[in-house]
């Protein structure tokens, strides 16, 4: 395949780290290769990194040998961190430096998933929007209170890109082809992959309600004001009823119209809502209990401990012991007992 000479090519580097989502790898580098092949030259290339040479397994355990260090990186166009949230880079110092070094080289930086979190402990996220997938957003929030965060499946604050999951990934990339190759060769492209809708910037993230049938964006109006204040208050608990007059109903109104469209009480509702932020915290952040317990609303642990086991059927610290045995942490895989 030749690259014809007025065609520059764009080099898109993809940073990994131990437990990262490898379907994320997989839904950017698959569209590229096929603008590749559709147009019949080398428009993009990519390189994969990691922060050594030493292969690097992927949250499913497939292992990945990277092409350089991140030390050696130099002359991309792009540069995407793929990892977990908890992904940390063992000489931050020396990393993170080098990540800024390339920022301010020309190179625009962008998080995938959990990718976000290194990217914003590196401090190239400071002052910018931020994509945050739904099931992050309380780890994410609880260690970066000052960032902005978007429920949108892809936020570009240039030069920043940050993508919610590996659809929007795949989403991203053929946003690129377009802008590189053309609408032509992008819609075949997605067609290729039977990817019928391609999302852009101002997309919102689908974030699941209770029930399998449906959405958040599908709630009726005046249950999803409600969810939105609820999710609103999860350190300072509100009750439901100043959250119905708020959205203008009656307390009685709002329980009816929230158990048919979610099959569950506001406050049984609001409950599992805290719980699940409660193990964001647990999963995929470091704080100690009582802390975890005030940024859900709980005064001490024993209450909250009570309900997380209600609602998953472990305790948070089982439930922190169990999760350590299938996560890489401080860059090594942790012992399976």
């Amino acid at each position: 395949m030749q690259t014809p000479p007025q065609q520059r090519v764009i080099t898109v580097g993809f940073l990994i780290f131990p437990g990262f989502p490898m379907a994320c790898l997989t839904s950017m580098i698959e569209p590229l290769r096929a603008a590749n092949e559709i147009a019949d030259c080398q428009a993009f290339r990519w390189r994969i990194l990691a922060e050594s040479r030493a292969k690097v397994a992927s949250s499913a355990m497939v292992v990945f040998e990277p092409e350089m260090a991140l030390a050696e990186a130099d002359d991309l166009d792009f540069l995407f961190i793929l990892s977990s949230p908890t992904a940390r880079f063992t000489d931050e110092k020396a990393s993170e430096g080098q990540l800024r070094r390339l920022a301010r080289h020309g190179t625009a930086m962008g998080g995938v998933s959990g990718g976000v979190f290194p990217l914003a402990r590196s401090g190239l996220l400071d002052g910018r929007d931020v994509s945050v997938h739904w099931c992050y957003e309380a780890a994410f929030a609880q260690e970066f209170p000052e960032l902005r965060m978007r429920d949108d499946v892809i936020v570009f604050d240039h030069p920043r890109y940050t993508v919610s999951g590996s659809a929007a990934a795949f989403d991203l990339m053929v946003n690129f082809i377009e802008g590189k190759l053309g609408a032509d060769v992008a819609t075949e492209v997605a067609c290729w992959f039977q990817h019928a809708v391609v999302r852009g910037r101002g997309i919102r993230q689908k974030i699941p309600t209770f029930r399998r049938d449906s959405t958040a964006d599908l709630l009726p109006s005046s249950v999803a004001k409600a969810v939105d204040i609820l999710g609103r208050h999860l350190s300072e608990p509100i009750a439901v009823e100043d959250v119905a007059q708020s959205v203008g109903v009656s307390s009685r109104q709002l329980e009816r119209q929230f158990k048919k469209a979610t099959g569950q009480s506001p406050g049984r509702y609001y409950r599992t809502l805290r719980m699940k932020a409660a193990r964001q915290l647990v999963l995929f952040s470091k704080e100690p209990m009582p802390r975890i317990a005030a940024a859900v609303g709980y005064e001490t642990v024993p209450p909250l401990t009570r309900h997380y086991r209600e609602e998953f059927g472990t305790s948070p610290a089982e439930d922190r012991q169990n999760i350590n045995r299938f996560r890489f942490e401080d860059n090594r895989p942790l012992p399976l007992a």
